[in-house]
């Protein structure tokens, strides 16, 4: 037993809680290490979940700022209380919304002040007296001497209090916080002794959010009291602003259970949610239920390797990886439109927080190989938004379009998935769909449609990155359209596309805002990346947005000035350092060079190397990406989690190959990390990556076989995955220059 799960086991037997750990301990849960990426910038969510469930049901601290976007950063030691809904990895909060949080003592309505620590309901903690593990959390809230333990359904939340005795016992149920948002319309009711109803309207991230509930108790409710804000009001339900309900108990319950069900249509959905997934009042049951279900997932794909650490890594990367997108549907079908119509059940299931920009890069191509009925889901949601709206999804949080970040990535995703034959849509109703949104007249797509650039004097919201997001979205729509024989529209994209060139300043040698009357802009910085420098990039600087033509490395090639000098640049470009330079943003951790492994413009840069016959630069890199930027410690991600992408980058760069272009349906060798590695596909065929000689040493290719065959070339296709197999890789301590040559 590795010391890691001893310490959790220990930590269990000290609560009395041992049934998630007994002999049929399942082979991949028991890797995952949830608090990996609490720490530091990683903004993970710690909590319980199901995967790609609607419910994220942990503990919130006080909100400090940006390191504390998913409401707990394990630096923390205060807990405010439990909300249902928690974001994973982003660089934005919001949710933490419907916020239970169990007391004793004397009646308080507000979580108080950190600086005074008995102000309000707010409670200490240590990591000491706290676990998490996939579907279940426990933690004493030690200012009470209470343990809550936390497991999860897909649309409901589980509380289980266990109160000291004798004393006077209390839950409140504060709709007022969230995680860097308001509540702008709130209702809660107790409508007999055993439920309370409500829901809760907000603003912040997303400036339109509602967000109906249900709670069940196991022990009646004879003391409910109702507030706005701290102000009591008569009766047993409230409307207001900022609506608070408190249950108390004149003597201890002992144990108290509550389920605590959402929906985005109705309380009535919440209670029926609670009915369908829920009915009984086996806490134990749920929380093993909870873990069969990570654990099916999981097992997708199987690693094997002596490296205790990286097993760690790789699972708790994978686990990750399922936190988003996230149900927005009830158990019936239901849900809430991006009209805010209600629609009834599609067929399919609806999903929502779509970190597009993100995640299209890595992450939805990982969801294409190990989980191709949601990609069809997740495709169908974001054409359910366009029906809804007019336009695809940009960054979609529960309902609303934040418009966060540039390019239209939903254009990428859904080309890829019908690329790579992806069935469960309407091939015809996506392209409809894209074509439309493409040729809307939206943040700068006026211009880019009629392939003109567009103007930093007239669109002052990143044009430069804009406009290269715009080209690969363009590109990806090119390859649909000609693969379903619509042959004016491929050429059309086709060109529209290579739009990218329209930037490109050959005296300076890189992408380079243009004026409205055609002269470059002359705010300018190569290695800037804070404004007022860098008003033409999104998170980054000309440097790192120079090797975004992911779809037309060729074109790019051919614009450097051929393969020396663009290998020239690479080389450049991962060895330029510029010491005390305090015009960087935080973002733009994980530095090798200007290469920022932080921040997702520059993921699959490593990759490029392949393209122009130096493959092993791209093994050296990325190994060393691997290495030192990902561990096994709550600090362990360079940057946001980003609702999967920094986890995808590592679990398919682990295996040996990434996706630089999507919609090519290619995949580059890089540097796998195990031993062997067997991702169990859909179709009931496995592909096994078997590195031969792999050590920390041994991280160059020598040779590649597919099936026994030969191969010379350093890409892999997405069909030949799909065939299944065994991918010989033979390591050694050395580069094979003529590999991939």
């Amino acid at each position: 037993m590795n010391a890691k799960k001893m310490i959790l086991l220990n930590v269990l037997i000290t609560f009395n809680f041992l049934y998630p750990i007994q002999a049929s301990q399942p082979d991949y849960t028991r890797y995952v290490d949830p608090y990996i990426g609490s720490g530091g910038h990683g903004h993970v969510f710690v909590g319980a979940s199901v995967p790609y469930g609607a419910v994220q049901v942990g503990p919130s601290n006080f909100y400090k700022g940006w390191d504390w976007c998913s409401g707990y950063n394990y630096q923390d030691s205060v807990i405010i209380g439990f909300p249902q809904l928690h974001l994973s990895g982003t660089g934005i909060g919001d949710l933490g919304d419907v916020l239970l949080m169990p007391y004793v003592g004397e009646i308080k309505l507000d979580k108080g002040k950190e600086t005074e620590r008995y102000s309000g309901y707010a409670s200490k903690f240590s990591h000491k007296n706290e676990a998490v593990q996939p579907g279940y959390y426990r933690v004493k809230l030690e200012d009470y001497n209470i343990d809550v333990e936390l497991t999860a359904t897909e649309r409901v939340g589980f509380h289980k209090y266990t109160f000291p005795e004798g004393e006077n016992a209390r839950v409140i149920v504060d709709l007022k916080d969230g995680i860097n948002d308001k509540s702008v319309d709130t209702y809660i009711e107790l409508t007999d002794k055993y439920t309370i109803k409500g829901y809760r309207s907000s603003e912040g991230w997303a400036k339109k959010q509602q967000l109906f509930f249900a709670i069940k108790s196991s022990v009646p409710i004879n003391h409910f009291s109702v507030y706005e804000d701290t102000t009591p009001l008569k009766g047993k339900k409230a409307k207001g602003k900022s609506s608070n309900g408190l249950i108390s108990f004149e003597k201890s319950p002992g144990t108290l259970l509550l389920k605590v069900g959402i929906s985005p249509v109705s309380s009535d959905n919440a209670l029926k949610n609670i009915q369908s997934e829920i009915p009984e009042w086996n806490f134990e049951e749920i929380t093993r239920q909870a873990d069969e279900k990570w654990e099916k997932e999981l097992s997708k794909i199987v690693v094997e390797t002596k490296n205790e650490a990286d097993k760690r890594i790789f699972y708790t990367a994978l686990y990750h990886s399922m936190m988003h997108p996230s149900l927005f549907n009830d158990y019936n079908g239901a849900y809430r439109g991006a009209d805010w119509k209600t629609h009834k059940n599609p067929g399919y299931d609806n999903y929502t927080i779509f970190s597009l920009w993100d995640t299209y890069r890595a992450a939805h191509p990982l969801y294409t190989l190990i989980d191709q009925k949601r990609t069809a889901d997740f495709v169908n949601s974001m054409l359910d938004i366009f029906d809804q709206t007019g336009m695809l999804p940009i960054w979609h949080l529960r309902g609303y379009e934040t418009g966060t970040m540039v390019g239209i990535s939903s254009f990428e995703i859904i080309a890829e998935a019908y690329m790579k034959g992806i069935k469960g849509f309407d091939p015809e109703r996506a392209f409809t769909a894209l074509k439309a949104s493409a040729m809307s007249d939206i943040r700068g797509l006026n211009y880019d449609r009629d392939l003109k650039a567009i103007p930093s004097d007239v669109m002052r919201g990143s044009p430069v990155s804009t406009a290269l997001e715009y080209a690969i979205g363009t590109g990806s729509i090119a390859r649909m359209a000609k693969k379903m024989g619509k042959t004016e529209d491929a050429v059309y994209f086709q060109k529209r596309s290579e739009n990218y060139k329209l930037y490109f300043d050959p005296e300076v040698g890189f992408f380079r805002g243009k004026m409205a009357d055609g002269s470059w802009n002359p705010i300018f910085h190569p290695i800037k990346s804070k404004r007022p420098w860098a008003t033409d990039y999104a998170e980054g600087n000309p440097w790192q947005y120079l090797w975004l033509v992911p779809h037309d490395v060729e074109g790019l090639t051919e614009l450097l000035g051929g393969e020396k000098a663009f290998i020239d640049r690479l080389d450049q470009f991962f060895a330029l350092t510029v010491d005390n330079d305090s015009d960087v943003l935080v973002d733009l951790t994980g530095s090798i060079g200007q290469y920022a492994h932080g921040n997702e413009p520059s993921h699959h840069i490593t990759y490029l190397y392949a393209y122009v016959g130096q493959q092993w630069k791209t093994a050296r890199l990325t190994r060393y990406i691997m290495s030192e930027f990902y561990h096994d410690q709550p600090d362990g991600l360079i940057g946001n989690e980003d609702c999967g992408q920094m986890s995808a980058w590592y679990i398919l760069s682990s295996l040996g190959f990434y996706p630089v272009f999507t919609a090519s349906g290619e995949y580059v060798l890089g540097s796998p990390l195990f031993d062997k590695a067997t991702v169990n596909l859909e179709n009931g065929k496995s592909l096994t990556v078997d590195a031969i000689g792999n050590s920390t040493e041994n991280i160059y290719i020598q040779s590649v076989e597919l099936n026994g065959k030969k191969r010379d070339s350093s890409f892999i296709s997405h069909e030949e995955i799909m065939q299944g197999g065994i991918l010989k890789i033979k390591m050694g301590n050395k580069p094979n220059y003529d590999f991939g040559s």
